[in-house]
């Protein structure tokens, strides 16, 4: 859903000049600006490398949810599989930027209760010491679709159908911890631009930018 989002709105920036989106199957979207490449194994890019390089940010949206896995198969399909993308990426692109969808509540410490929140700590703090150029991690809350974007979890897609007619009223009232995919997608690009005073963004400075 995010990813979704974030190519959106570069395809519209018109200060973007490409896109290399890397799927594992085609999606026959169709844009001057967008080239998708198929590739399977996602924990391994030593076939592609060379279509890898020249790039000046990869804003990284790949996640899944930790409903139902234990903390080995979670921290493999979160920081194995983005760390495997990440130090292949800072090899061939020192100078790239690098921004790593995470989420609200995310454990900095790696020492919290709550299973999720310490791996996706653990993948936040390992990619900060890659060298890139930068590093920037977002935090967002509740993310509301729009555009006809709908997310590939189930689970989640029932949620936002149900809540669609109060999601005006719950952004208004919690504006610290909703945000919108064209938001997202906004930031996201404005800070690979620009540059961010701090790596950690959460849902309010994600709306602020």
């Amino acid at each position: 859903m995010v990813g979704q989002g974030v190519l959106r709105e570069c395809l519209l920036d018109p200060d973007v000049q490409q896109v290399l989106s890397i799927v594992r199957t085609l999606t026959n979207q169709q844009h001057p600006k967008l080239r998708e490449l198929v590739h399977t194994d996602f924990f391994d890019y030593s076939g592609i490398e060379s279509q890898l390089t020249g790039f000046d940010a990869c804003l990284f949206s790949l996640g899944v949810s930790s409903a139902g896995m234990d903390e080995t198969k979670y921290t493999h399909l979160t920081y194995d599989l983005t760390l495997a993308a990440a130090r292949t990426l800072a090899r061939l692109n020192p100078n790239m930027t690098f921004i790593y969808i995470s989420g609200a509540g995310t454990d900095s410490t790696e020492r919290g209760r709550i299973m999720w929140a310490r791996v996706k700590g653990r993948t936040e703090n390992d990619l900060l010491k890659l060298p890139f150029k930068s590093a920037y991690l977002f935090r967002p809350g509740f993310i509301q679709p729009l555009h006809g974007i709908r997310s590939k979890t189930r689970l989640y897609q029932a949620l936002y159908t149900a809540l669609n007619p109060i999601l005006p009223l719950l952004r208004s009232a919690f504006p610290k911890y909703v945000t919108t995919t064209e938001q997202l997608g906004r930031a996201m690009l404005k800070v690979a631009k620009q540059g961010y005073a701090r790596p950690i963004l959460e849902s309010k400075d994600i709306n602020a930018l």
